[in-house]
């Protein structure tokens, strides 16, 4: 391995440990890339707007690469117009592609556009890699076929055919959003295009995450749609188009959760240049858990900051106290089934520490490895949130490897580049 090697090339990354007992050597200053999840709603919302919009902010990443051009197309002009701004110019109208759309495993991308497709008259298929093609999509189909729309996945998860007339004829519908709220904030951001009003209703009174519907509900407001709920998961959404405008995308609280956990387990201070209350992400609501280390509670429900759970699982290995994360069944459906990935990783460093009761994971934490040498290789499973994650404990204990460093491209290339910048010594492999 050559010292200019990169993360992509590299097959692991073995991290410094910072030395027991003498003060931590980190310090500094970290930019967060822009949130992954407002990018990839205003890129969309942007294209289905009629002229420029210019976004500030933003990720620049795997997922919403594919995002940009799955866009391109469907015949909208995205212009990369720096390291973190887009350019958008569209008619407000997304034309058929002759091609498929080829998302990789970005989870946004493949839902939002499959409900955008709706409004495009002719087909369009939709796939991703083989991650991907395992991530269950038939709710979504489910709902679009109740709005009279030709949709099919005939595995229940990519590739899917939507066939359409160019918008949902049917404007009163629900949907079964138990397993993701992706797929109810797809629905809304294409529900504007229509010739009466739309209405949705999450079926059940069931949701994955419902922060995340606000921060949809949010960027469509700033491109003037006009929402009203009319009850506590039910929405009626004008048919008005969207109008462009330029956006600025706050920093990414997912990726803020790895640099919060750092600075507890190190006691240091990184910045990352933003509070946690002044971003309206969901995850953003993990500083309120992580703070509290080494006492994190006794029960800690998931169910509304699921991407953050990982950073806080690895963070548990090292508590006071035992940890019984509940309300995370849907983790086991993301990039991959996170919680047995984390089970498994936390128990290649110590077997016991993690211990998977149904959909629930339990950490009982060894504060004695801080500072040992374990000889372990973490696998990564192709998933940037269990690398990032698993970081923290690479930094207090010697010997761990991180496989497939370069899996954080996903959401954060620039990962590895910044914990080096903070003064994190490594090494790629």
């Amino acid at each position: 391995m050559t010292a200019h090697q990169t993360p992509a090339q590299a097959s692991a990354v073995r991290l410094v440990p910072q030395k027991t007992g003498a003060p931590a050597g980190l310090a500094g200053k970290i930019a967060l890339p822009g949130s992954k999840s407002i990018t990839n709603r205003v890129l969309l919302i942007a294209a289905l707007a009629q002229g420029k919009s210019h976004i500030s902010g933003a990720l620049k990443s795997d997922d919403t690469t594919y995002m940009a051009q799955a866009l391109r197309q469907l015949g909208v002009t995205v212009e990369d117009a720096g390291d973190t701004d887009f350019m958008v110019t569209s008619t407000g109208t997304l034309t058929p592609s002759q091609a498929p759309l080829f998302l990789g495993n970005a989870g946004t991308a493949v839902r939002f556009l499959t409900a955008a497709a709706a409004n495009i008259k002719g087909t369009t298929v939709l796939t991703g890699d083989a991650h991907m093609q395992k991530r269950p999509i038939a709710p979504l189909v489910e709902a679009l076929n109740a709005a009279g729309v030709t949709a099919t996945a005939p595995t229940g998860c990519p590739p899917v055919t939507v066939s359409s007339e160019g918008g949902f004829s049917k404007r009163t519908i629900e949907v079964d959003a138990s397993l993701s709220s992706q797929y109810v904030s797809a629905l809304m951001m294409a529900g504007t295009k229509g010739d009466a009003p739309f209405s949705l209703r999450v079926k059940d009174g069931d949701i994955g995450a419902r922060g995340y519907i606000d921060i949809t509900l949010e960027c469509m407001k700033a491109f003037g749609a006009n929402i009203s709920q009319t009850a506590p998961l039910s929405w009626d959404i004008a048919n008005t188009p969207y109008a462009a405008r330029d956006y600025w995308v706050e920093p990414d609280a997912s990726a803020a959760t790895y640099i919060w956990g750092i600075n507890a387990l190190l006691d240091t201070a990184i910045d990352i240049g933003i509070a946690p209350e002044a971003m309206m992400q969901p995850d953003a609501k993990a500083y309120d858990f992580i703070k509290q280390f080494p006492n994190l509670p006794a029960v800690i429900d998931g169910s509304q900051m699921q991407d953050a759970i990982p950073t806080i699982a690895v963070l548990a290995a090292f508590n006071n106290h035992p940890v019984r994360f509940v309300g995370i069944a849907n983790l086991r459906v993301k990039e991959c089934d996170r919680i047995n990935a984390v089970a498994t990783e936390l128990n290649r460093i110590q077997p016991g520490l993690a211990e998977e009761i149904g959909d629930d994971l339990l950490v009982t934490p060894d504060r004695s490895l801080i500072g040992r040498t374990v000889k372990a290789d973490i696998h990564t499973y192709h998933d940037h949130r269990i690398a990032m994650a698993f970081a923290q404990a690479a930094l207090v204990i010697d010997g761990i490897r991180i496989l497939d460093p370069g899996c954080t491209a996903k959401t954060y290339p620039g990962y590895w580049r910044d914990l080096q910048s903070v003064g994190v010594e490594m090494t790629f492999e």
